[in-house]
């Protein structure tokens, strides 16, 4: 069935998207892995999820893209998209080793070479120092929620135009898109009009 088949994709990426929250819900202040314009870290983030995989932010954006990119219903439009997303986040996570093998050197080079870029190894897990922040989720992984639904609502109606050559969209993705916006604009006020999801010591 078409729907159960599209809403096991939105699973898949928000699969790709808890993994996000369990990293951003442990990151201590100051620390690696939190980067979004320019490379900077007081500390070397290596555990939680950072003791298994180097970039895990990353893999649950190929993660969240994968998903994405099931609607299509080809094998060859999801290569595509994993091949883009490969490449394209090779390309930072090679930036941001850089700057983090220059800044922390040896302590960078002995995590590094015992946790694998990419593919999780769980051999060397180690659990985060700090409590899970929902506060943290809340205020900084909206978008990306909202980003996700809105994402599978418009390859919906694109799909739909070029087949039918006419706007036909399930109820499911109206009502899901309609709940999306409205939990994005709640949690964009509480971030920027209110000190709700403040959380000065992450």
């Amino acid at each position: 069935d078409n729907i159960v088949y599209d809403l096991a994709a939105l699973l898949i990426s928000f699969c790709g998207l808890a993994i996000r929250c369990l990293v951003v819900g442990y990151k201590p202040k100051n620390t690696s892995g939190g980067n979004v314009r320019k490379q900077r870290a007081e500390v070397l983030n290596t555990r939680g999820l950072y003791s298994i995989v180097r970039h895990p932010l990353y893999l649950g954006n190929f993660i969240i893209w994968v998903g994405i990119s099931l609607v299509f219903r080809t094998w060859w439009m999801t290569a595509i998209v994993g091949l883009i997303c490969c490449l394209y986040y090779e390309r930072i996570a090679f930036a941001e080793e850089e700057f983090l093998r220059k800044k922390f050197k040896y302590s960078y080079l002995q995590w590094a070479a015992a946790t694998p870029a990419f593919i999780p190894s769980f051999k060397n897990w180690q659990p985060a120092k700090l409590s899970f922040s929902w506060k943290k989720i809340l205020g900084k992984e909206y978008a990306g929620f909202f980003a996700i639904i809105m994402n599978f609502t418009a390859m919906k109606i694109l799909m739909s135009l070029i087949k039918n050559r006419h706007l036909s969209i399930e109820p499911v993705w109206v009502v899901l898109f309609g709940m999306g916006l409205a939990i994005y604009f709640t949690l964009r006020f509480l971030k920027r009009c209110t000190h709700v999801l403040d959380t000065p010591d992450r």
